[in-house]
């Protein structure tokens, strides 16, 4: 791995403990009613984001078609 990719790794990590550190709290002071609200976008940001580095460093999805030469009429 490169330097750059370790410090995005870190990045991420850190934001990644911060968010759910603060959604821990958020929970241990009672306001269950605010995470329920949030878990969706929290959790949907997470599966951008690991999508997202996945694309990047995984091999390409799908399958791609071979361009087919365009037929002519014998006419």
């Amino acid at each position: 791995m490169s330097r750059k990719q370790i410090a995005a790794a870190t990045a991420l990590a850190l934001v990644m403990l911060v968010v759910f550190g603060w959604s821990a709290v958020m929970a241990a002071m009672g306001h269950q009613a605010l995470i329920a609200v949030l878990a969706p976008v929290l959790g949907l940001t997470v599966v951008q984001v690991l999508r997202g580095l996945r694309s990047r460093s995984g091999p390409p999805g799908g399958h791609r078609a071979a361009a087919e030469p365009a037929q002519e009429d014998g006419a």
